[in-house]
């Protein structure tokens, strides 16, 4: 882990899914440089919104035409895995540097504050493990791999993924809920499976709960100061001015050389 004292926190942003993407990629680039300390934050999408794994090009034909008709937007990530619906969900970001070992002891170093926070809410988690159908299924939440996170029942709580800039990682990752059912299936195409949480809170009160346990989780984890620091006018202006990653029609395939270290977790 980087040896820096102080981590930037970022407060609690909603925002597009383009934006927030925008706002990840940033990060990961600026640490990478040498010009940002790492870095935690938080956030939800508005409007919801379908985020797919960089290299998640074959998507289910019904996305695209959610996404035509108003109902939810279409997002890559710069990160790999499957496709993630967020709403009613919570999304951490980790940006920092320097870990060692391999890339699921990374994944697992970083998860530690997850495990730890929601431990203090009261809920247990442990890693989940691969199924075969993984690479099949176009839902980031049917299935659980070794770096994700799910409940005593083996139902998934955390999907996460990440990539690489040389040492420099960036790992983000969807805390479900409170998903709304009828969009899911709309989406999936079956039942979504209810979270079950010990905290009798819904909605923005629940989202602070979460967010406040999480934050402390991460700053005794990572053993440094949380500074917390809104973006600047001119940060923004960096942030957006960023391309957006594109979205393929149905079937199409294209690749990016220039991103080529994404691990496909989520």
């Amino acid at each position: 882990m980087t040896n820096n004292r102080y981590w930037r926190l970022i407060p609690l942003l909603e925002a597009s899914g383009r934006v927030q993407m925008a706002i990840d990629r940033w990060l990961l680039e600026q640490h990478h440089l040498g010009l940002h300390p790492p870095a935690l934050r938080f956030y939800t999408w508005s409007p919801p919104a379908i985020s797919l794994g960089y290299h998640q090009h074959r998507l289910p034909a019904s996305w695209q035409q959610l996404a035509a008709a108003g109902v939810v937007d279409l997002v890559r990530r710069p990160t790999g895995g499957r496709g993630v619906l967020h709403q009613g969900d919570l999304t951490y970001m980790v940006v920092t540097s320097g870990l060692a070992g391999s890339r699921i002891q990374a994944y697992q170093e970083i998860c530690e504050f997850l495990i730890q926070g929601w431990r203090s809410l009261g809920l247990e988690l442990h890693y989940g493990s691969t199924g075969r159908g993984y690479i099949h299924n176009p839902n980031c939440f049917g299935t659980a791999t070794g770096a994700d996170l799910v409940l005593a029942d083996n139902s998934k709580l955390i999907g996460s993924a990440q990539m690489r800039r040389g040492n420099t990682i960036l790992q983000h990752g969807s805390i479900r809920l409170s998903p709304d059912a009828t969009l899911f299936e709309q989406v999936f195409g079956e039942a979504a499976e209810p979270v079950k949480l010990p905290i009798n809170q819904q909605g923005e009160a629940l989202i602070l709960t979460v967010v406040e346990a999480l934050t402390v989780a991460a700053r005794d984890c990572f053993g440094v100061e949380m500074v917390v620091q809104p973006f600047s006018g001119s940060e923004w202006q960096e942030i957006l001015a960023q391309p957006e990653l594109a979205i393929p029609s149905p079937n199409k395939v294209s690749e990016n050389p220039a991103l080529q270290n994404q691990d496909g977790r989520c």
